[in-house]
């Protein structure tokens, strides 16, 4: 699947992805890249850790359904390590299971359908854009009146 051009770059971020299917990661890793991220994969949370502990990622996006450690469960030790993580949950079963971002932990959930990859790079550009915003600059101090200098 190609994107259009017209998609503003993005800024440089490492982006960890984690899915226990193969598929999935492959064509996650396939869309992020081809938008300039640099991207690594995990294919379950124990690993996605370990990834996340040796590197410095900007983004974590994660599918909720793995064996071992879910996607709810990876996204808790994830707040453990660095509580201001960039996450996105993935997931077909944002509906039936009520998943949204308060009682996942996330920053964005995605329900996984024919509209994902629109969805998923808007939510990663979006992040990691506010995320690197610069501070609001301190409001410039006050000028006294002419009344108040002259005095």
């Amino acid at each position: 699947m190609t994107l259009r051009k017209s998609t503003p770059p993005p800024i440089p971020a490492r982006i960890l992805l984690v899915d226990d299917n193969r598929s999935g990661l492959a064509a996650r890793k396939a869309i992020l890249a081809e938008l300039g991220y640099t991207v690594d994969c995990a294919e379950d949370g124990s690993s996605g850790l370990k990834l996340f502990d040796k590197h410095s990622h900007d983004l974590v996006v994660t599918d909720f359904r793995m064996p071992d450690m879910d996607g709810e469960r990876f996204i808790t030790e994830l707040r453990k390590r660095r509580p201001d993580a960039l996450i996105v949950l993935l997931s077909g079963f944002v509906e039936p299971l009520g998943l949204n971002e308060h009682n996942t932990g996330a920053d964005f959930v995605i329900m996984k359908n024919s509209r994902e990859v629109q969805h998923l790079t808007n939510a990663v550009n979006r992040l990691l854009r506010n995320a690197r915003k610069p501070p609001a600059s301190e409001p410039a101090p006050s000028r006294k009146s002419k009344k108040a200098r002259k005095a």
